[in-house]
């Protein structure tokens, strides 16, 4: 963690001048569909990324993309799902074309939308929130739609980026525990049901399991059905919503679902497996 202590002092002089997009462009919608991609398919700044493992993307994928794991923008020690050296984020986005004015869409190979997710929150973290969106059912949706898939597999230009961190959307044990009760703090654990119940959860966490906010092809519950799954949670207008879960991945869907919302919010990265450890004399049931 001594290089996300860097990162964060870096960030106090690069955050100010990070160039993101300027007014008149607005952020990327976070959220697009098949038929959005299909009419964007081959922009000239597109860079898509399909994240998942290596079995099933040389066989079909969707034209032009590229594979990510979460490997490749982590790290596993001491915690299982930790963020890595800004080096190895810059190497491994640069390696798959990206540049400052790229528009990057990320999708699941597989019905599995959460390692999408913890993808986009790197590149949040990174400074590319303003550029990036996820592929709503991802790869089923893509060729339920009639759309088409491709084994050929290109290897982009290099890209060129500086890091422009937001230390404001990370959370480590320090913070949480800060902020513990805190008057508009609402503290979310994304495991499932009996994970919080039975081996109990952070003090205050309300718990929505993840499985809550999809449906059964991966696509994301929006509008209404989000804003009263976190209504039920206790998350109310204005507050500030953090996320844990087991080791960090799960937990970012949250975030993802949060920020759609209009909410500020934070992931605890380590989450459960990094708060068991350290601090199992603060744990409710």
């Amino acid at each position: 963690m001594k290089a996300i202590a860097a990162g964060f002092l870096a960030a106090l002089f690069a955050f100010a001048a990070s160039p993101g997009r300027t007014a008149a462009q607005g952020r990327a919608p976070m959220l697009v569909d098949s038929a959005w991609l299909a009419l964007h398919l081959h922009d000239a700044n597109l860079v898509l990324l399909q994240v998942g493992g290596q079995d099933d993307f040389p066989t079909a994928h969707i034209p032009g993309a590229q594979l990510i794991t979460l490997a490749d923008v982590s790290v596993s020690d001491p915690l299982t799902l930790q963020l890595p050296p800004i080096e190895k984020l810059t190497s491994a986005f640069e390696g798959r074309g990206i540049s400052p004015d790229s528009r990057i869409i990320i999708y699941a190979g597989v019905n599995s939308v959460t390692p999408c997710t913890r993808v986009i929150w790197t590149l949040a973290y990174y400074g590319l929130g303003d550029h990036v969106s996820l592929l709503d059912g991802g790869l089923n949706a893509w060729r339920s739609a009639g759309k088409p898939v491709t084994s050929e597999i290109k290897t982009p230009a290099s890209g060129k980026l500086t890091p422009h961190l937001h230390p404001e959307i990370f959370a480590d044990a320090n913070w949480v525990l800060a902020n513990l009760h805190k008057p508009g703090v609402s503290l979310i654990d994304a495991r499932m049901a009996h994970s919080y119940t039975g081996d109990g959860h952070i003090p205050g966490a309300q718990n929505i399991p993840v499985e809550e906010l999809m449906s059964d092809t991966g696509q994301l519950k929006k509008g209404a059905a989000v804003a009263d799954i976190f209504n039920k949670a206790g998350v109310r207008h204005g507050n500030q919503v953090v996320s844990y879960c087991y080791i960090g991945q799960r937990a970012t869907l949250i975030w993802f679902l949060a920020r759609m919302q209009g909410y500020s919010a934070r992931v605890y990265d380590g989450s459960w497996q990094d708060w068991s450890m350290h601090h199992s004399d603060s744990i409710e049931k």
